[in-house]
């Protein structure tokens, strides 16, 4: 009996060690699929942890034909008509078989920097009849730390997507040949630095000679830019191919393009639409504009070092000190996140909707994003909507470096033990303090080394790689920001008063889908408004709130028209129409009896758009109707916009969802009775 029960437990052991086995190799295959399974991955972190902190929406979901709903998400009726249109125009020959030699590119400065250039650098490949070897991109093949096993333009770009793309534009090679490479290392070729936005007869005539006597040349892009914006009229179709470049050629290559669309996925797998707000708050673009006194503490003495460094190297040739105040109220510096949270929220964006933060740099760190996340609680960016590991994964593999962060700085005793040390009586003595520790500053935190030196430190190794990385997270952004339903930003101009990333973004988005809202304040009317009722912002009256709706309506097409002449200038992508868009008016506004046509006409007009679309876009389904008519229509008159900014406060209360639904269906009201 008893052999009988020992013999019994003996099995149920086994039983149970098989059984943990089977457990322990269970878990091992997940992890596995897990790790090795993209799709499943994502899916898989998406539905755990993506937006699992986020209050559930308490605002009633609004009907996509509700008045209100067409005039915060809906498309803008005056520019639907627009289409994208970037093919030539007339006969277009393909390249030629005999070039005149080659070009090498280096081209070096941030992303919006990058994507100009490589478009400026085709254009004149084809205006020259030469062959193009593939850019390389100075931000990865000069810094240390980058994965090898990325080449420089294809660190971000698809290299074979670019080079098929433009097969009928230009011949593009990835590499020199042979006899010419050895040239080039003994730099026997001759080097252009090309000025900014240089006129194509500096090429015709100072470029093409040595081109055709040496047959190749090699150009350096340093400021954005190599070919003026705006192109005499017998050049028109380099225009259309810079944006074929631009908005075709130019694809993110493939992982990075993976990681942005499984990102915006997850923005809209709640079924809700989404802002994306581009603060352009860099260190450069404040230095440049004289904004240095809308930060405190080390962040205002950073910026003056900044202004002062540029104008050492003739960037600037205004004063060092410049009054930021005076700055701000002519419209030249950043609207602050809070600033652009109020304009969002007095136009009637609910507390509860997704703001998509973008951009590589938000100078001031988290805290300047603060307000921004008071006024809106669902505040993300691209750290929050992927995991460590999906980010790590597009940056290759980059080989460990033996220089570690930055440690913590010693403690403040330190000083007061060595005193101790040197000046006690006999034993026991206290402990000598320990060694001292070389000096390492930390170029993303609190910039110690402003209290000590007045020259900047060089960037370490860390500093380096983590700048290329930015490169891959611009790419991220710039993709979600280009797909958003809503686009507003906080500045257009960068650190050499070009336009910068938000600039580029609007002039894709208002080449693929043109009537998507991509609001432009007004940045000095916007501060007029905003200093009227400065002492109680967070209170606003009814009149104030109707002002503030009432520009950011306008904005959406008089801020369109004032970059033709503004931006227009000084980058086609980021204003690409007329050269690179058609007009196809709907059949409601030929209609004799139509109360809209004018404002159309007046709008295509204004931006110069004479083209008609080919035929073959006539198939395409016509976008809407006379629902379109009173979409931006604001309520004048609704009782509710006061408690605007105190909505959020009472949100979780009871009552919060009747206060939403009592609001929302006022506006609704207002707006079906007219508008303005």
């Amino acid at each position: 009996m008893k052999e009988g029960k020992a013999f019994l437990k003996s099995k149920m052991k086994w039983v149970g060690l098989v059984g943990l086995v089977l457990s322990v190799f269970s878990l091992f295959v997940h992890f596995l699929l897990a790790r090795f399974t993209e799709d499943g991955f994502s899916e898989y972190q998406s539905s755990i942890t993506i937006f699992s902190w986020r209050p559930v929406f308490e605002a009633t979901d609004l009907s996509r034909t509700s008045p209100l709903y067409r005039r915060l998400w809906g498309p803008v009726g005056q520019l639907e008509s627009l289409h994208p249109h970037a093919n030539p125009k007339g006969y277009y020959a393909d390249p030629s078989a005999q070039s005149n030699g080659y070009i090498f590119v280096r081209i070096q400065g941030g992303f919006h920097e990058i994507r100009s250039s490589i478009c400026d650098v085709v254009a004149v490949s084809r205006f020259l009849n030469a062959t193009l070897v593939v850019p390389e991109i100075q931000q990865t093949t000069s810094k240390k730390g980058i994965s090898s096993q990325f080449k420089s333009f294809a660190y971000l770009y698809n290299e074979e997507t670019f080079m098929a793309a433009l097969v009928k534009d230009v011949n593009i090679v990835k590499t020199l040949p042979k006899s010419l490479k050895s040239a080039r290392r003994n730099k026997e070729i001759p080097v252009f630095r090309v000025p900014y936005a240089a006129s194509p007869y500096y090429y015709l005539h100072s470029v093409l000679p040595i081109l055709i006597k040496h047959s190749v040349v090699e150009l350096v892009v340093s400021d954005g830019g190599c070919l003026q914006a705006i192109l005499p009229p017998d050049l028109e179709e380099y225009q259309s191919l810079r944006c074929r470049v631009a908005f075709h050629a130019l694809r993110f290559r493939q992982d990075v393009q993976d990681l942005a669309t499984n990102i915006l996925h997850r923005l809209r797998a709640p079924g809700r639409p989404f802002i994306a707000f581009d603060p352009g708050m860099t260190r450069d673009a404040l230095a440049y504009h004289g904004c240095s006194e809308l930060f405190q503490d080390v962040h205002a003495e950073l910026i003056q070092h900044r202004r002062a460094w540029m104008r050492k190297r003739g960037i600037i040739k205004g004063q060092l000190s410049v009054n930021s105040a005076k700055q701000r109220l002519k419209g030249s510096c950043p609207l602050t996140p809070e600033e652009v949270g109020i304009l969002l929220r007095a136009y009637g964006y609910s507390w509860d909707t997704i703001i998509y933060v973008t951009g590589g740099e938000v100078f001031g760190g988290q805290r300047t994003l603060i307000p921004l996340h008071g006024l809106f609680e669902n505040v993300v960016d691209r750290t929050s909507l992927s995991t460590s590991w999906e980010l790590s994964r597009i940056y290759g593999r980059e080989a460990n470096l033996d220089e570690s962060y930055p440690r913590a700085p010693p403690s403040a005793q330190v000083e007061t033990k060595l005193d101790a040390w040197k000046n006690s009586g006999p034993r026991p003595r206290p402990l000598p303090p320990p060694p001292a520790r070389p000096k390492t500053y930390n170029i993303e935190g609190w910039w110690g080394w402003v209290a000590e030196s007045d020259n900047e430190p060089e960037s370490t190794v860390v500093e380096l790689r983590t700048n290329a990385h930015k490169l891959l997270w611009e790419a991220i952004d710039y993709t979600v920001a280009v797909e958003a339903d809503v686009f507003i930003p906080g500045f257009d101009s960068d650190g050499k008063g070009h336009p910068n990333f938000a600039s580029l973004v609007m002039g894709h988005r208002l080449y693929q889908s043109a009537a998507s809202k991509t609001y432009r304040p007004d940045r000095k009317e916007v501060v007029r408004l905003l200093d009227q009722i400065h002492g109680h912002i967070y209170h606003a009256n009814h009149s104030w709130l109707t002002s503030i709706r009432r520009h950011m309506r306008s904005s959406l097409i008089d801020g369109l028209i004032e970059a033709s002449n503004k931006s227009k200038s000084s980058s086609l992508l980021s204003h690409p129409v007329p050269e690179c868009s058609c007009l196809r008016p709907n059949p409601s506004e030929t209609l004799p009896n139509a109360s809209t046509p004018s404002v159309h006409l007046q709008v295509h007009a204004a931006l110069g758009v004479v083209h008609r679309c080919p035929a073959w876009m006539d198939g395409e389904k016509n976008l809407s109707s006379n629902e379109k008519d009173n979409e931006e229509d604001i309520d004048e008159n609704d009782p509710s916009s006061s408690r605007l900014f105190l909505q959020h406060a009472g949100s979780h209360d009871a009552g919060g969802e009747d206060i939403n639904l009592k609001e929302e269906s006022q506006f609704e009201d207002q707006e079906e009775d007219g508008g303005d």
